[in-house]
């Protein structure tokens, strides 16, 4: 019996790879998420805690928390309980740097972390993992540290506050009490644990194996003394893309042996391909993703093109039968981005009954995309390499948490 069992969660785990570098169904098929949070073990985010969000900070809570985007989390309850105690916490999230532009999945996660900074008025550290990018892509230091810097632009047109705010690169940060925390994770997790969470082989160099701490110490207070000096008993709470989780996992494991509290989680989906939902989308193939540097052109000509319909093959049929909604992507895209609760159900209603047709569906969409493209761009070029210098300045912050 035992021996099925394991036979089964071998067949689930090769069905699906969810790890910080690979995300893929089997067969070219959707993640199961209900499956992923079995293996992970988290929890799934209920609406009690959409509900508890809105009490606590007394505004409206964010498109991708009332529609399910952040759908799981570790630990959640018990920042939102130690909140309402009048504890106050921060946040930590990243990216790492490998390529000029970001596409709208890497919004997501700052886009969240904004709303997060600005309802619940904390201080944010944001990680750009240039040694990461170096190791795994196989760029040249100088280049990947020149991507960082690119990158934190396009994070700082999100509109972060640079009062509570801190950018930093590993290459130029990591070091001292950072470094510190490092070696003490380091300590605690063994080789073979390591490459039980993160699948490591004989064939990847040392410098990969060596990398988990880095992302793990940012979840500790003590890591910048410039900021949270004399209170380590600071909790953190991480808002990220599911396949982020191991890191985590690696570090809550770790945290209470070191005399820190386990960071908290709250955890996102995968924004789909513009060719349907087989997981991330590809950087490598620009046509699976809108770009923050897409022209409107371009926006138009990539989901008339290359967005996945659900819509029937003749209009005859689609009158009949209706838009099957479970794998169209501009409904799956509206979801994401269209504010308006109402006109979304309504375009769900009207196109499921196939009294909408798929062309009305994607001109929506490249209406709410071209916007949210064009907003990101004039942020953007208002970021200057000054305005980058302030936010990875290594300061104090004393209105964090005003």
């Amino acid at each position: 019996m035992e021996k099925n069992e394991d036979q089964q969660q071998q067949q689930q785990e090769e069905e699906q790879v969810v790890n910080p570098w690979e995300v893929s169904a089997k067969d070219g098929g959707k993640i199961d998420y209900d499956k992923l949070i079995d293996k992970f073990g988290c929890q799934r985010l209920d609406q009690s805690f959409v509900d508890r969000v809105q009490r606590l900070t007394s505004r409206p809570p964010h498109v991708f928390l009332r529609r399910g985007v952040f759908f799981a989390h570790r630990d959640f309850n018990e920042i939102l309980d130690a909140y309402e105690r009048g504890e106050k916490f921060y946040l930590y999230t990243g990216r790492g740097p490998s390529s000029e532009a970001l596409h709208l999945g890497h919004l997501i996660p700052f886009m969240f972390t904004k709303y997060l900074q600005d309802a619940f008025k904390v201080p944010l550290v944001i990680q750009l993992t240039d040694d990461e990018k170096c190791m795994w892509k196989n760029l040249s230091v100088e280049e990947s540290q020149r991507l960082a810097r690119e990158n934190a632009k396009d994070i700082i047109a999100c509109g972060f506050d640079i009062s509570k705010t801190f950018i930093f690169s590993d290459f130029d940060y990591v070091g001292g009490a950072f470094y510190k925390n490092m070696v003490k994770v380091a300590k605690c997790v063994t080789y073979n644990k390591v490459v039980g969470i993160f699948g490591f082989t004989g064939e990847d160099h040392i410098g990969k194996v060596s990398f988990p701490p880095v992302q793990a110490v940012p979840s500790f207070p003590s890591s910048f003394p410039h900021l949270f000096s004399g209170k380590d008993d600071l909790r953190c709470l991480i808002p990220c893309a599911i396949d982020q989780d191991p890191y985590f996992r690696m570090t809550r494991d770790v945290a209470p042996r070191i005399g820190y509290h386990k960071p908290a989680l709250i955890e996102s989906l995968f924004f789909p391909a513009l060719q349907g939902e087989t997981g991330k989308m590809s950087a490598s193939d620009p046509n699976s993703a809108i770009y923050v540097t897409d022209s409107a052109k371009d926006i138009k000509y990539k989901v008339n093109k290359h967005a996945f319909s659900g819509g029937q093959e003749s209009i005859e049929k689609h009158r009949r039968c209706g838009a099957n909604l479970e794998v169209d992507i501009p409904v799956k895209y509206l979801n994401f981005f269209l504010e308006d609760d109402a006109e979304l159900e309504h375009i769900k209603k009207e196109y499921g009954a196939g009294r909408m047709l798929t062309g009305e569906v994607k001109k929506r969409l490249i209406e709410v995309l071209t916007e949210l493209v064009e907003r990101h761009r004039r942020a953007r070029a208002a970021v200057t390499d000054e305005m980058v210098d302030a936010f990875m300045a290594v300061r104090t912050l004393p209105n964090m948490f005003d």
